[in-house]
Parts: C-alpha cells; structure tokens; sequence
C-alpha cells in the first residue's frame, strides 16, 4: 500500500465505524497560550475534553499535522541521526466523546491493523496499566481482559507504568490509562535470539509504537486528586510515518514513500547516493543530511503555508531555527553552495496536494519565502567561515577553539559543531566541545525558563512610522503609544510597551536597561505607568512594567493619548558612571597588563561594573592597584566626551577604535572617545559628558572565570565612597578589639604567629594521645578466621586523625581487620580498613561500611581495602561497629 493509500484506509475505516471525519488543524497554534505549535492529534479538541465547547459530532477522526523539536526523543539536534524520529509528523486518530470506550476502541484498532492493513498478529504488542497506589489508580483489568479476549492469550501483554501507560493533558484535567500498540520489525533471525516483548519502550528502531489509544476516565484536580468522569472519552493516535514503515515493510520511516519522492530529488541534485551503506547509518553524514533535509523540510513548508513565518521570536524562531539546520547540513555534507530548499517545496505540494491541499495553493509564497531565508543565512554560513578565519588567527598561539565561540558558532551562523571541528582540525586546531555542551545546556536552561512566559498578540494602536531611541541627547520625551501586550510569567502579569520615541535605553552591549516612568494624558483620563525595565526586541525598544490599565481605556483614548516618558535619571546617572568607567578601565588594563588584553564580557548596573577579560594569570594587587590609579587619574581630568555618530566602520577602526570581542558592526558605527591617546571604542551605550562625573574607581574583586579568563568587578561614585568607609569603619573595628595598637598589622600578625605555635602544641598532644590509643588497642587485637581483628569506639580529635590511627594500626599487624567508630560533633563516624589479602567480593570495606552505615541512619563508601561512612544518629554506631564485624 501507498502512503495516500493507508492514509485513506484509515479514515474510511472510521466512516465506516459512523465517525465524522475532520480537516487538521493548522500547525501553528493560533489560539492557544500554552502551545506555539500543535504538539499531538487531540491538541485541537482540548475545548471539547474540557468541557468549554461541544464536538460536532461523538465520534471524531483525522490526520492531524505535529510538530515537537524538545522533550523525550524529540531533541531537535537529534532529528535525521536515527530512523523514527521527526519534527513534523502526522497523527492519525479516532476519538469517542462520552460514546464508545474501551471495548469498542481496542477492538476496532486491532482490527484496523491486522484485517485491513493486514500486518502479521504474531508481531503486536499491547501493554496495559498496571495501576498506581499512590494515585490510587488500581491496574487496568479492563483492558487486560478486551486484549486477552481478543489475543487468545496474554503472552503479548505488557504491564506500563505510570510514565508509559497514563497519559494526562496537563497538571489538571482529564486523563487517564493507555493501552499501546508496539510492532517488532526485525528480521526473524533477530527474532528468534530475543523476543520482541524484550524490546518494547526500549528504544529499539524495529521494535516501535505504532498507537496509543488513552482512556480518558479521570480529571486531575488541583490538588493532585484523581475524580470519575462522568463522561469517558478515548483518544488515540497513531504515528502516520511509523506505521507506513511497518506496512511498507521497511526498516526506516524514510524508506517510505513518504520520504522518497523528496530523498530522490536531492540525490539526483546533490549527485550522491542515499543509504549507499545501508539506511540505518547514522555515520554517514551524507545520509544524515537527506533525512535532515527531508524532514526539515516538511515541518518548514507547513508551517509557513499555516501562517508562521521565519522570525526571530517565537514560535518563528524555531521555524528558522529549523530551516537554518536543514541548509547547515545541505551545504556542509551535500555541498549545496546555492539555495535548494525552496526547490524542493513543488514536490512536497504535488505529494500532499490530495489531502492538504493548502500548501499547493500557497506553493508560490512558501516557495519564495523558504528562497530569501536561503540566501539570507548563506550569506551568514559565509561570514560565518570569515568568523572562523578570523579565530584562527587571533588564537593562533593557544591552537583551540573555546566552547562559548563553538557555540556561537553553532547558533548564530549555524554551523554544527562537528562541522567547526572538521575545519579547525584542518588547520591544527582543537574544539572545546565539553565547554560548547555546557553552553548548550545554558541555552537549554534559558529556553525552559522563557517557556514560563505567555505572551499574548501585540496590540497595534497606532502605526509605527520610525522608532527612534532619543536617549543619547534627552532624558525626556513626548510621545505616542504605537501598541502593547500583556505577558503572563511565574512572577504574575506584565505588559510590554513600545512608543514612537523613547529616551529609554534597551538592555545591550552590557549595559542595563533604564527604569522610569510613562505619563499618560488621555482625552478622558491620566494615568502613569512604572516602567521596571526595558528591552530590545526585534529592533524596538520594549518598556515594562508590572500593571497598566489599557484595557478599561478605548482605543480612540489610548490612539490620542500623549505618552510624557521619563527615565529615572538618578539610577542612569549611577549606570552610565560605570559604563564609562568600563572603558577608561579597559585602557588601563592594556596599559598595565598588555595590549593582549580583550574584553570577553562586561555588565553595568547602577550598583556595579562587571568586566570579562582575556589574560592567563591572576592579575595582582599591584597591578590592580596601577589600574585604579590610572582610572582615577583620568577621572580627577575630567576628561570631555568626544562621541562620534554615523562613523564608516574602517574610518572608526583606522582611528585605533577598540572592537569588542564577538560583537557584530554594521557599516556605520558609534565611536566614544575619552582622549584620542586613551579611549577610543565603538560603543551604542549611554556616557558621562565628562569622567569627572565618575568621581572615583575602586575594584571590589578579581578571579577567574575559565581557562584564560579574568574577570574584576569595580565601583564608582558614591559606592565606590561608601566601599572606602565599609573598608575604614572594619579597620577602627580591628584597632578597637586589638586594644588600639601603634602598629595594628604587626598586632594582627603576632596574633597569628601565637595561634600558629599553639595549634602545633595541641596537634603534639593530640598525636600522643593518638599514639597511646594505637598501643591500647593492639592489646585487643583477636584472631578470627586467618584475621587479626580489632573493633572499638575510640576518641579522636577528628576524622584525620581516625584515618591515620586506621593505618597506624594496619603498619603494626599482618592480616589486619580493622573497624574503628567514633564521635564527632554530634555525629558518628565509622571507618574500616582491610588487608589486602583479605578483600573479596564480599569482604570489600566499601560495600561494608554501605551497609554498616545503615545502622546510623548514614552512608558511605570508599576503597576495597580502606573507607567511611557518616550518620546521624550517635546511638547506632555501636551497631554499625557490629555489622561491619560481621562481615568477617
């Protein structure tokens, strides 16, 4: 059977069965906060499961577009490495509301695959729930019986869990058990060495879910317990693209035809040939490439002709995200140079013309779309390979890229990290690639937590002419309000504000972004907002803040209102004081360090300025110490700011302008000068009109941040002056308790020096008494079983020094077997300690004091011969003592 033909069986099956038939729903999830993209089949009847709309009809059943790029198996990375994995895919599925259930459902799909699709009976797997005490949810005999009864037997059932076999809609609501549906794919003589029931949910490519039908029989309250639905449901789905492999017969999804026609056309364009060392290779990256490519494809086409365009944001960031590892694949390993994803778009339109026909009728637009963004990010794979000549030259002497270049690598031109591999390789160089995990999983982190927020459509209220950021010459501006948005996060609600000019800076370059007030003045009413931050995005400066009451306000209102923003000039004072403080600093440090010195990061608040640096050795206080000298230096000359707007890149850089590390400049840049002979940078942030403003430099802290780089934090103003005060009031403090010495270091010193000599009598008296508990305890010692046993409860002055007595002990016997308690703090401590001659399996002091712990309420482990365990409770050391012995 074709695709179209099985995709057609199915649906007249469930015509057949009186279900009314369904279009999907668009990709896209237009009017769902909780979803950018239709993740599952019943993802569009959430109203009807909930209870908010009623179904057309009891008996529903589709083919339902998806799209999942994260969660289990659905890392989008990952897609095209293995055989059954995609981004987008289709669901088939039939769903019952308040009519049939379990009998009903599970009958109808066994008979869907085994007499209609005809696949062999002696290959399925069913499971089944085999309950949850803690949900109190019993094991599921109903369906164990309706699968046995229909089986013949029950050697083809398997017992899930809760993670595999009870599905719920979210962390309220309805849900319920589920009964899957796995096939074994292998060949017979795979088969015959292990049983396919082995297999299931274990990953196995051949060994694969084909269907899922959930009960809907339970609704989750908030408070974790489980209610009887009055009205049950079912909702299946069935993977499209898996179980044209299991018809087809076939040992991939992109055997099928569903991949072919597209596989084909990339072979005879890229002129290489697909699975040439069998299809289950994920070795060969050419292969990888296809399946990439043909995946990628689809879930791109579709999501453009269902109305999301490639963006920056969103749920357009992952369609571009998507379509950008298509092109880094096509390029690197088909050595496509060109656009030709776009070229492949006619023949996804001819191939699903018949059952979504939207993409054939917007094949134009998604044709052309896919082309710009081709050339676009081309053009960015380009640069990107002059990014990568311009690292080989700059880190030249260290022969290794760092894994925060790795990765933006990888995520701004989109270059795979094997990719940056195989060209530094190339030219000597070594990749960072733990360093460019850590980065991923950084950017994992963010994803997860920008997922917390929901953010609803931008309201438009007036057209936006020409943005403009007015900051660097006003404080203040009258303006219009050009539209808004309410966000819901962890925290509450927030609204986003963007206006037609704005004196607020924008989060970047390090800078923070400022905080004020927007004045309202409406034809019938005033009103202000607190402005707690403000945000660049898509090019707009995005001003927030916590309440706004636009909603009880027309839009005639909020269209003629005069908007009066206000930057709190105070705290952009405090910040713009340390910006420019972070450039007078970076000269100094060249000055004082070398000019090997690049900036690798930087942050200004109004409290701090955080500098990252490239530098292979502590910087010292000395050194420091030349630093804020100079800076204060500058500072007392109030040097005047020479700022320079607009300035051609080449004539910035040919006055000695600093560039920052990483950074992207377009043709035109901002140039800051303090003293042409100090300070030149391209810099867009905000700056004193003269350093006198900055008043004082202090530096707070310097450390390291990774191989090869530093990082100092450092004050200014009034903070710097009260960390001069903080520093002075501890010093009269330390005069104070050290009776007002002439010489206070000296005093503290010969404080020290004291302490010092008395710690050494006290470690000579603990030592003795040590010495006098090692020769107690060797007059215990008791032969047993080829062992010289010693076991006591001794006193020590700390765990060195049980340790040390252990193997003092050991020194003086042959076969020792030793197990020593004590208490410390409170808190028993056990140590064990054998001779290596006596260490087995069983008698392994590791494993020993595990299980002796126990006695204490504690843990441990160590080496065979030698460990430890602690506890927290005293009174079971002596049993554990005893335990261990027993051992012996």
């Amino acid at each position: 059977m074709t695709s179209h033909e099985i995709r057609k069986a199915f649906l007249d099956f469930f015509i057949s069965k009186q279900h009314l038939i369904v279009p999907s729903a668009p990709m896209v999830a237009k009017n769902d906060p909780t979803l950018m993209f239709q993740n599952s089949g019943m993802a569009q009847f959430k109203d009807f499961f909930l209870g908010n709309a009623t179904p057309p009809a009891t008996r529903i059943a589709d083919t339902q577009k998806c799209l999942r790029v994260s969660g289990k198996h659905n890392d989008l990375e990952e897609v095209g490495f293995d055989t059954y994995h995609h981004t987008m895919f289709e669901m088939l599925g039939n769903w019952s509301f308040g009519d049939y259930f379990k009998t009903e459902a599970l009958h109808w799909a066994y008979e869907l695959l085994t007499e209609v699709y005809k696949l062999p009976k002696d290959r399925l797997y069913v499971s089944v729930f085999e309950g949850d005490k803690k949900d109190n949810v019993p094991f599921d005999q109903e369906a164990f019986d309706i699968w046995k009864d229909i089986l013949g037997s029950d050697e083809r059932i398997i017992y899930g869990n809760k993670k595999d076999n009870f599905w719920e809609m979210g962390d309220v609501g309805p849900c319920g058990p589920c009964s899957e549906i796995h096939i074994d794919l292998r060949p017979e003589e795979e088969i015959a060495k292990k049983p396919g029931k082995d297999l299931v949910n274990a990953d196995h490519p051949q060994v694969v879910e084909i269907w899922n039908v959930v009960f809907m029989q339970f609704e989750r309250r908030a408070d974790g317990s489980l209610d009887v639905l009055e009205d049950k449901c079912i909702d299946t789905g069935m993977g499209f693209e898996r179980l044209c492999m299991a018809i087809q017969g076939k040992q991939s999804n992109y055997d099928t035809d569903i991949f072919q026609n597209t596989i084909q056309v990339l072979e005879e364009m890229s002129g290489l040939k697909y699975g040439a060392n069998g299809t289950l290779s994920s070795d060969n990256y050419g292969d990888v490439a296809m399946r990439v490519v043909a995946d990628h494809i689809r879930a791109v086409a579709f999501a453009i002709t269902d109305g999301q365009l490639p963006s920056n944001s969103g749920a357009g960031y992952v369609i571009r995200r998507i379509l950008r590892r298509a092109i880094r694949y096509g390029y690197s390993y088909l050595n496509f140079k060109e656009p030709f994803m776009s070229k492949l778009v006619p023949v996804l339109a001819d191939q699903f013309k018949d059952v979504f026909p939207e993409l054939k009728q917007q094949e134009e637009f998604v044709t052309k779309v896919i082309e710009e963004e081709e050339k676009t990010f081309l053009r960015t794979l380009d640069m990107g390979l002059k990014r990568l000549d311009q690292i080989f030259e700059n880190e030249a002497d260290k022969q290794e890229i760092d894994g925060k270049t790795v990765f933006e690598l990888s995520d701004t031109f989109g270059f795979p990290v094997d990719l940056t591999a195989l060209i530094a390789r190339e030219k000597g160089f070594k990749v960072d690639e733990s360093g460019f995990k850590a980065e991923l999983a950084k950017q994992k982190e963010r994803s997860r937590k920008d997922a917390t927020k929901e953010a609803a459509d931008w309201f438009e209220v007036n057209e936006l002419d020409n943005p403009s950021y007015i900051g660097y010459d006003h404080q203040e501006a009258v303006t219009k309000l050009v539209q808004y948005r309410k966000v819901k996060t962890k925290k509450g609600e927030e609204f986003h504000v963007v206006l037609e000019q704005t004196p607020f800076y924008a989060e970047m370059g390090g800078q923070v972004g400022d905080t004020g007030v927007l004045e309202f003045k409406t034809p019938k009413s005033e009103f202000a907002l607190e402005v707690v931050d403000c945000q660049l995005e898509a090019g707009l400066h995005v001003h927030i803040a916590k309440k706004a009451p636009f909603e009880d306000i027309s839009i005639e209102d909020l269209r003629a209102a005069q908007v009066t923003a206000k930057i709190d000039k105070t705290r952009h004072s405090n910040i713009i004081k340390n910006h420019s403080a972070t450039h007078l600093m970076l000269a100094a440090l060249r000055e004082v360090l070398g000019d090997h010195i690049v900036q690798r990061g930087s942050y200004q608040n109004d409290e701090v300025t955080r500098f990252d640096f490239s530098h292979f050795s502590k910087v010292t206080d000395e050194e420091l110490q030349k630093v804020e000298d100079i800076v204060n230096t500058k500072i007392r000359q109030n040097i005047a700011l020479d700022e320079r707007r607009n300035v051609p890149i080449d004539e910035a850089m040919t006055l000695g302008a600093t560039a920052t590390f990483g950074e992207k400049y377009g043709d035109f840049v901002r140039v800051i000068i303090f003293d042409p002979k100090f300070s030149i940078e391209l810099c867009g942030g905000n700056h004193v009109p003269a350093t006198g403003e900055i008043g004082l430099f202090k530096f707070t802290s310097e450390g390291s941040v990774s191989a090869g780089v530093r990082r100092v934090e450092a004050v200014t103003g009034i903070k710097a002056l009260e960390r001069l005060r903080e520093q002075e009031a501890i010093i009269n403090e330390l005069k104070a308790v050290m009776k007002s010495p002439q010489d206070l270091v000296a005093s503290i010193k010969a404080l020290q020096e004291e302490k010092t000599a008395l710690q050494k009598k006290v470690e000579a008296l603990e030592n003795e008494k040590l010495q006098n508990v090692k020769l107690d305890l060797l007059k215990t010692v008791v032969e047993k079983d080829g062992a010289q046993l010693i076991s006591a409860k001794v006193e020590v002055a700390n765990a060195d020094a049980l340790k040390q007595l252990a193997y003092d002990l050991k020194a003086k016997l042959e076969k020792p077997y030793i197990v020593l308690g004590t208490e410390l703090n409170g808190k028993p401590l056990l140590a064990v300690m054998i001779d290596d001659s006596l260490v087995n399996d069983t008698i392994h002091a590791g494993k020993i004091v595990k299980e002796a712990a126990k006695e204490m309420r504690g843990g441990g482990g160590g080496q065979p011969h030698f460990a430890t365990a602690g506890g927290s409770d005293v009174n079971g050391l002596q049993k554990a003592i005893e335990k261990a012995v027993s051992f012996l």
